[in-house]
């Protein structure tokens, strides 16, 4: 019986290239050989490695051990672990996001002079990124030099200035809104931005910056970061936010604050430390 309507017409009426059409009637039930094959010996790679192995690494591998003779693109590979439901649970690199335009130039005014006489002299602040299942989340934190004490902290996805700002809110209003502090950080656009440094002049906080490429300008928090992450953290990473969160803490005020001694501290916990030095002052802290 021959067709009402071309193959043509009835394309064009229900949007279907004619290719499409022809691939469709030339097709085979017949399983394809081949991919069964790619599919095998992409899960098998990707099993050898512990679940590590990603596009490249498996179509490099299969190509080396294949015992079919069936060659494999990193791309075919990377299609392969998606119809098959696996992924690399390596945690991608992290990428720095770009700042803003607005920034401007903040004395060194510590010049590295980490050992204050009281608290509430000096606060340091600096941001890094924990991972946190699908993407990276940034912890800001605020560190008094006194005790090396985390005072303030806050956690987002981004690292922008609303996140620094939140860590200092908290740490200013947690140590009874103290005067005269000296806030130290890096240059990034979130200690130095407009919005930033509005907050200090309202609180009346005195701020200073480690100069450009000098990480030990602001070594005490960077030897808490690496306390955190090497103490604390799994090398995997969170699940999500919301854990992160609770996990850090934990850390900052069950473990880091009330339990692990300091050397700096001559072996006494921040807490502790702080205690005695009201103690044997005299001063009556406001908020412990």
């Amino acid at each position: 019986m021959r067709a009402l309507y071309p193959v043509k017409t009835l394309c064009q009426i229900f949007a279907v290239h004619r290719s499409s059409y022809r691939h469709w009637r030339g097709r085979t039930d017949e399983p394809d050989a081949e991919r069964i094959i790619k599919r095998s010996q992409v899960r098998e790679v990707w099993n050898t490695s512990g679940g590590s192995a990603g596009a490249r690494s498996i179509a490099t591998a299969t190509i080396v051990t294949a015992r079919h003779n069936v060659k494999m693109s990193r791309w075919l590979a990377g299609k392969l672990m998606k119809e098959l439901g696996i992924a690399s649970c390596q945690i991608p690199a992290h990428k720095h996001k770009r700042g803003s335009n607005e920034h401007v130039e903040i004395p060194h005014l510590l010049d590295r002079q980490f050992a204050v006489t009281a608290p509430n002299q000096v606060w340091c602040g600096d941001v890094t990124y924990i991972w946190t299942g699908k993407c990276w989340a940034y912890l800001a934190v605020v560190l008094d030099l006194f005790a090396r004490k985390p005072v303030g902290w806050a956690m987002s996805y981004s690292p922008d200035t609303v996140l620094t700002a939140k860590a200092l809110q908290m740490a200013w209003e947690l140590r009874g809104r103290p005067e005269g502090v000296m806030f130290h950080s890096e240059q990034g656009s979130h200690y130095t931005s407009r919005k930033f440094c509005q907050l200090l002049w309202r609180y009346r906080i005195t701020q200073s910056a480690s100069r450009k490429g000098n990480c030990w300008d602001n070594s005490p928090m960077e030897r808490f970061f690496r306390s955190l992450k090497s103490e604390w953290v799994p090398t995997t990473g969170y699940g999500d936010l919301a854990e992160a969160q609770s996990s850090i803490i934990r850390y900052i005020t069950g473990y880091y604050s009330v339990l692990r001694p300091q050397w700096y501290n001559g072996g006494l916990t921040p807490n502790e430390s702080e205690r005695l030095f009201y103690e044997q002052s005299g001063h009556v802290a406001k908020i412990s």
